[in-house]
């Protein structure tokens, strides 16, 4: 279990925001996790986070969870609640409600330390407080890291996958519980 605490992201807060973002896509295993690059991150302004920051700390549809170790931020995880008609974060219409998981990043340095389930743990109950059944992501086909803690947690394949720019990715689903 981890000492992190888990909350979700505060209105102020988005220069940490920009900053953790930055750190996620950095990673070496960034270009199979994350659609966007550090370059593309870097490039956005300071209205871009703060908006993107307002959305994620107090939307509807949409909430930040972040893991704090001492002053650190060292993970994060978006839920982006989407209605049936929608579009998600890869293009695919939506049959039904869900929520969907994206940018979920657990620093290198804390990775296997339980900072991942206490994070999917929060999004699950801001998920099922929204109205969804469960939780919904997609995973590079080639990240076999992220799909081993995915399963560990209770997702399964879904059977649907799509070509994206950086390569194929699967769905994965956990109901709620």
């Amino acid at each position: 279990m981890t000492d992190a605490a888990v909350r979700r992201i505060r209105l102020q807060e988005w220069r940490e925001v920009r900053d953790l973002r930055i750190r996620a896509v950095s990673d070496p295993a960034a270009s199979i996790a994350f659609l966007t690059t550090r370059e593309q991150e870097s490039a956005r302004d300071d209205a871009h986070w703060q908006a993107r920051t307002a959305e994620a700390a107090l939307g509807q549809n949409a909430a930040q969870f972040v893991a704090i170790s001492g002053e650190r931020w060292i993970g994060s995880v978006t839920v982006l609640v989407r209605d049936a008609g929608a579009t998600d974060a890869l293009g695919r219409g939506v049959a039904a409600p869900r929520a969907e998981l994206v940018g979920v990043f657990v620093d290198p340095g804390h990775r296997g330390r339980g900072v991942l389930d206490a994070l999917v743990e929060e999004a699950s109950v801001w998920a099922e407080t929204a109205g969804a059944d469960g939780l919904t992501l997609d995973v590079h086909i080639d990240n076999a890291r992220a799909q081993a803690a995915y399963r560990r947690l209770g997702f399964t394949a879904t059977g649907l996958a799509l070509d994206t720019e950086v390569g194929r990715e699967i769905q994965m689903h956990r109901p709620s519980h």
